[in-house]
């Protein structure tokens, strides 16, 4: 073998692309410059018609046969990395997959690193790091609503923001460019506001597309619902009717749940979060405790609180130390629900005067309470503005936005020396949401949470 063949060999990366178990089809991708040849000695097939599905023998370095399968050649620079592809389609079960993956290793190719191929696809130019991203979060989509918000940004979305972005700063660039050079005439106060004006309008973007990021973050990775409430309001009951078996341990004495139980369930259309909370009172149990404290944490991290009244007990002041923390909480969905609704009320509810209430039974009958998530889901969700999907995103938007601000000062000075600087830190923040400076510490970062395959 030469030299120049055993290059491209180790240049050709594979791994199978479909999830690991038992299915119908196993996906083995080949991707590099030697993946041809590779398709050849492991189909015995000398002529390989690009984008055409071989149906195939396909047999392994000691010439017995593995499978029939399906053999498919995306020749370069049209397939997904940009690179000479061959998928081998074979039948499902990890034994039949990983030997095909180990003959294509024997013949020369690596395994790739997870990541690897939509690394490539980058460098190659055949998406930028938001579609990259896109299509990493549209696998694990928790929603219908986050499909189509992804599907927007693997359409672009995102990208032309950047682009418009990385325009308008630059423009303000080349105007403080060209007076820094004729620093001797005065800046025309046309140049100065309309500077200011493109400025503070992309400030003003930025500020409401992060804000709208926080506030349906749950969109993408699915939202997070805590029921809290006072110890024996019946929160553990109202899991397991949720999740229709008994996942939580339920009894009538207090405190029985001494940590926090998650469980995803599905409403609606939407994959949530379902945290169950220990009891919150005042208690000299250490255990119990820790649980509590772990339930006010636990409210902290969730999209939406659902707080639990029992309908059969009178008002007290754990359920008075309820309402203050409700009444404390800030950007979080609130919904009050009033449990055991089927037993005789000895409940005030004039205490939740100042809330909607939900009347709830958690062994008889809670729809009322699955529908008005399903309808706060839907509501979040819906609407057509710009969203960052990752925390990645948002952090260098902020930067950028931080950056603008500090250029803001020296150009009302017209110290333009000062403000050039702070907007070429603002030009590469925003550029790094697509195409990245230090491309390869961050790409290997980045990157490197992808499945393999992918």
């Amino acid at each position: 073998m030469s030299l120049i063949t055993i290059k491209a060999m180790h240049n050709t990366i594979t791994a199978i692309s479909t999830a690991h178990g038992v299915s119908s089809i196993s996906i083995i991708r080949v991707s590099g410059s030697g993946a041809l040849e590779i398709a050849k000695r492991v189909s015995t097939l000398d002529d390989i018609t690009p984008r055409y599905a071989h149906l195939t023998s396909i047999y392994n370095s000691q010439n017995r046969l593995i499978d029939q399968a399906i053999m498919i050649y995306f020749v370069a620079p049209f397939s997904f990395t940009g690179e000479d592809i061959v998928e081998f389609q074979c039948h499902g079960g990890m034994v039949v997959a990983q030997e095909v993956l180990d003959t294509i290793v024997s013949y020369g190719a690596r395994l790739a690193v997870a990541g690897e191929f939509s690394k490539r696809a980058f460098l190659n130019g055949k998406i930028d790091l938001t579609k990259a991203e896109a299509t990493a979060k549209l696998i694990e989509a928790k929603s219908l609503d986050a499909v189509k918000i992804l599907a927007r940004q693997m359409r672009g979305e995102l990208e032309t923001f950047v682009s418009e972005s990385r325009d308008n700063l630059l423009k303000s660039l080349a105007y403080s460019e060209v007076m820094i050079d004729y620093a001797e005439e005065d800046i025309p106060d046309d140049i100065m506001s309309s500077i200011t004006t493109q400025l503070d309008s992309l400030i003003e973007q930025i500020t409401q597309i992060v804000d709208a990021s926080h506030r349906r973050r749950g969109i993408i990775e699915g939202f997070r619902v805590a029921i809290i409430g006072k110890p024996n309001v019946g929160k553990s009951s109202l899991l397991n009717a949720l999740l229709s078996y008994d996942r939580a341990i339920v009894s009538d004495i207090a405190g029985t749940t001494r940590d926090t139980i998650e469980e995803q369930i599905r409403i609606g259309s939407h994959i949530i979060r379902l945290v169950d909370t220990a009891g919150i009172r005042d208690s000299d149990d250490t255990i119990e405790k820790i649980g509590i404290e772990r339930s006010l944490s636990s409210i902290d991290d969730a999209d939406v609180i659902i707080s639990l009244f029992d309908n059969s007990s009178i008002f007290d002041e754990e359920d008075e130390n309820i309402l203050s923390i409700l009444d404390r909480l800030e950007d979080k969905h609130i919904i009050i629900a009033l449990n055991k609704s089927d037993l005789d009320s000895r409940f005030d509810k004039e205490k939740l005067k100042d809330y909607d209430i939900l009347e709830v039974s958690a062994k008889h009958s809670f729809i009322k309470l699955t529908d008005r998530l399903e309808s706060l889901f839907d509501s979040i969700g819906d609407g057509e503005e710009l969203m960052l999907i990752s925390s990645r995103q948002i952090e260098a938007v902020n930067k950028t936005k931080a950056s603008i601000l500090d250029a803001k000062e020296p150009l009302i000075r017209g110290e333009l020396e000062f403000f050039s600087y702070h907007l070429q830190e603002a030009v590469k923040s925003i550029s790094s949401i697509s195409k990245p400076y230090d491309s390869e510490e961050i790409l290997d970062k980045m990157f490197g949470e992808f499945c393999l395959g992918k």
